[in-house]
């Protein structure tokens, strides 16, 4: 069936090309009847929906298995196929299950039931694996050459962005036909592409061709790579001046403003990955042929040096924040991402200055460096996503660590995390924390475990200031106890400058007893004081106007004493317990009537 050419390359024989385009097209559908079944069973919450620890991981294998064998049919021996797809399988159902018996899975929760993250990065790893392994099984070697794992790696990404796109292009194109029918009445078509089992099938197969046509004319995909590796590649010039400039900066802008953007380390650590992959688009396979012009090569070693600096600096900030405010899974992630970093760095930076010492071939350690770093990407996402190096696991730790050593203030510690965002770990921490001999943090914990919502206890941490509100007629006190720290959700709370707000006295509904109006730009809040002499919002007077009036300023309106109680033309109507107030029409069409 397959043998490999004097330039490395698999090729296959008519036959060959018609068995694996026909065991292509049965994956493409087999899966799409798969997660068919699965999505159909979601919407009346049938069985597996209904069982978390079994449609997790069944629906990562069924998203993600097919892709493998796609890729490794017609180009790896059968038995390396085999084996390699039984262990794919597996680590998917290790990943779905791993984060499913992780998570807290709420009763009214929808599938899949795995974290967003997870997608990405078990794509990630997959992908790459399978493309250590390919070369590897077409040279039978453990270890491939260099060019080989270029080759692979690339065609692979080019076929699976044209694979993409030709998927998408006949979706679109069956919509638009279905349109096209509706438009003479016959609506088959559309009432089809809205049931999921006809339009997923219908998707995987149409990937699954897509795959196989590129693999007929791979000298095209080759073509199509060439062009596009050489447009990346002098886009590295772009980034490596604007890096430069960057850093060439900081000495004199200092590190501050960096710090106060809250994503320093991400922002970082997203320019040394762009760096990383335009390198790579520069160099290729290292070959004499491949070689670049001088300024390339040069912006190449410039840019190599300065994934040294970048990696440091998203060092200092994660540690930083780290220091500050301890772990939590965002910046474990970070922290991963970083030691992949520190390796492209070393071997880069190592790779562009050794010939200052020793005569070498033009970035040759590179191809070293970048095995390497495929390796350990993929045993790093493989512990992240397991119980190995769980990031709610370890920030749960850190976090009660910090607390327990007065690192952080029982009043300032998150209980929202451990109740919302850790999983069954800070689910258990809580409990802990429940039985503490402090009374406060057991108090904390308590009412962190009767939450429903993170942002009530995170609004409860934070300090809240007195908001700034001016008085009307100037000199004229408010009642004691109104101008005072309010929730975020109390219109007060948006009294933050002054003249923003303006606020007066009035017996509104003459039972004898005063209530505050309080007037900003958009409306008047009314406030009223309830039995426990506390000052509350009891609903806003909005004003209503046409697109063409002028804009109505009730704070203006309060000035000039135009602001009075006028009698409601309508009654209310009852509606059960509620009184029901008639909201105005404003008729836009006739102009407004003019008191005399």
């Amino acid at each position: 069936m397959t043998s490999p050419d004097p330039n490395g390359r698999s090729g296959l024989s008519e036959g060959g090309w018609r068995d694996t385009g026909t065991a292509r097209i049965l994956i493409g559908l087999v899966q799409g009847l798969v997660l068919a079944w699965l999505i159909h069973s979601v919407e009346p919450r049938a069985w597996p929906s209904t069982q978390p620890l079994l449609f997790a991981p069944l629906f990562l294998v069924a998203a993600y298995l097919p892709a493998v064998l796609l890729a490794g049919a017609g180009r790896l021996r059968l038995m390396t196929l085999l084996v390699w797809g039984a262990i794919a399988a597996a680590i998917l159902v290790v990943l779905g299950l791993s984060d499913v018996t992780g998570r807290v899975i709420a009763d009214g929760a929808s599938p899949p039931f795995l974290a967003p993250p997870l997608f990405p990065f078990a794509a990630a790893a997959l992908f790459i694996s399978h493309h250590l392994i390919a070369p590897a099984d077409r040279e039978r070697t453990l270890l491939a050459s260099y060019p080989a794992y270029f080759d692979t790696a690339w065609m692979a990404g080019v076929q699976l962005a044209l694979s993409i796109g030709f998927t998408l292009a006949f979706l679109l194109l069956l919509f638009l036909g279905a349109a096209l029918f509706n438009v003479i009445g016959l609506s088959f078509l559309g009432d089809l592409l809205q049931k999921a089992w006809f339009t997923v099938p219908v998707m995987g197969v149409a990937f699954a061709l897509a795959v196989q046509l590129t693999d007929v004319r791979p000298g095209l995909i080759r073509g199509v790579r060439s062009i596009a590796l050489m447009l990346l590649s002098w886009l590295l010039l772009v980034i490596t001046v604007l890096v430069a400039g960057f850093l060439a900066a900081l000495p004199f802008t200092g590190m501050e403003g960096l710090w106060e953007t809250g994503s320093a380390t991400a922002l970082v650590l997203a320019a040394a990955g762009v760096l990383v992959i335009l390198i790579n688009t520069a160099y290729q396979d290292g070959q004499p042929d491949n070689v670049p012009p001088a300024v390339l090569r040069g912006a190449v070693r410039v840019a190599s040096v300065l994934l040294t600096p970048l990696i440091v600096i998203s060092i200092w900030g994660l540690s930083l924040r780290i220091g500050q405010h301890g772990l939590t899974p965002d910046r474990i992630i970070a922290a991963a991402c970083v030691v992949v970093g520190v390796a492209y760095a070393a071997g880069y930076g190592f790779a562009a200055l050794i010939p200052l010492l020793r005569p070498i071939p033009w970035m040759k350690p590179l191809e070293r460096t970048n095995i390497v770093a495929a390796v350990l990407t993929v045993l790093t996402i493989l512990a992240l996503f397991t119980p190995l190096a769980d990031p709610a696991r370890l920030s749960v730790q850190d976090q009660m660590a910090r607390l327990e050593r007065s690192a952080v203030a029982p009043d300032k510690f998150d209980y929202a995390f451990l109740r919302f965002e850790s999983g069954r770990t800070g689910e258990a921490a809580l409990k802990r924390l429940v039985a503490s001999s402090n009374p406060e943090i057991a108090r904390r914990a308590k009412e962190a475990q009767a939450t429903e919502q993170p942002y009530e206890l995170r609004e409860a941490r934070q300090p809240r200031s007195l908001p700034i509100i001016d008085e009307w007629p100037e000199g004229v006190m408010l009642p004691r106890g109104f101008v005072t720290p309010v929730p975020n959700t109390d219109p007060r709370n948006n009294c933050q400058m002054a003249k923003e707000c303006l606020a007066t006295t009035l017996d509104l509904n003459g039972d004898g007893r005063v209530e505050v109006l309080l007037a900003t730009g958009q409306a008047v809040a009314l406030f009223a004081k309830t039995t426990d002499a506390v000052w509350e919002h009891q609903g806003s007077y909005v004003p209503q106007a046409c697109a063409t009036d002028r804009k109505v300023d009730p704070r203006a309106a309060m000035r000039d004493g135009a602001l009075r109680t006028t009698p409601a033309p309508w009654p209310q109507i009852s509606a059960g317990s509620r009184a029901l107030p008639l909201m105005e029409n404003v008729d836009c069409a006739r102009p407004p009537e003019v008191a005399p």
